[in-house]
């Protein structure tokens, strides 16, 4: 049985053969880059504060005023909140031996029949990407049978721009369909263990040396 998140199926779909080398055989490491290690940093003030009220230190101060936003929101808050779903779309614990997929919600924001989900982003909100979204709405339902509707969005921090969506429990099967058929090709791929290169401009910073397509910087 496949085991898988958004940002692993993410990676499944830029290239295959990456995919298998730093997933599946881990052969190959992916490094963090100074922009993902920045963006972690971020990350752990921005929850800090909204989860711990700790302060946030003078140079993320421009980052409050959305957080103070959310903070506004009534309901049960829950931070860094970790969801799982079996393959029958059954909710499970997150480390389960059984898990199907499993993803952690930035800030989930529960009153009622109505939930809030918050990502926080670090990066540029040029091309903003809300099938992360779709997934943390798809397994709230699951652990929260009693939420309807759903608000979610991205949270651009270095913008200060807010990409949101609605959802209703009624479009579950039509989000699922998002991922589907990405999936089902990575079902085939392990199948018939084919991990097909997919080259492109970002070769230079894969991992995997060994890869014909490889280009160093």
């Amino acid at each position: 049985m496949i085991q898988w998140s958004f940002s692993s199926l993410k990676d499944f779909i830029n290239c295959p053969k990456q995919y298998y080398h730093t997933k599946v055989a881990q052969d190959f490491t992916k490094k963090a880059s100074e922009q993902m290690l920045y963006g972690s940093e971020v990350h752990k003030a921005l929850e800090d504060y909204v989860c711990k009220a700790v302060p946030l230190v003078k140079n993320y101060k421009r980052f409050q005023p959305p957080l103070d936003a959310l903070l506004e929101i009534d309901g049960d808050r829950y931070c860094e909140y970790e969801m799982a779903l079996t393959r029958d779309r059954e909710p499970c614990a997150f480390n389960s031996d059984t898990r199907w997929v499993r993803g952690i919600v930035d800030l989930l924001v529960v009153d009622g029949a109505d939930a809030y989900i918050i990502d926080y982003k670090t990066g540029s909100n040029r091309y903003p990407d809300p099938k992360q979204l779709k997934l943390m709405a798809l397994m709230t339902y699951a652990h929260f049978p009693q939420v309807e509707r759903i608000k979610a969005g991205l949270l651009f921090v270095m913008h200060n721009s807010f990409v949101n969506e609605e959802y209703t429990r009624d479009q579950t099967g039509k989000l699922w369909e998002t991922f589907l058929p990405h999936l089902d090709q990575l079902e085939m791929a392990f199948t018939n263990s084919m991990w097909m290169a997919k080259p492109g401009g970002l070769c230079g910073w894969c991992p995997v040396t060994t890869c014909k397509f490889y280009k160093e910087r």
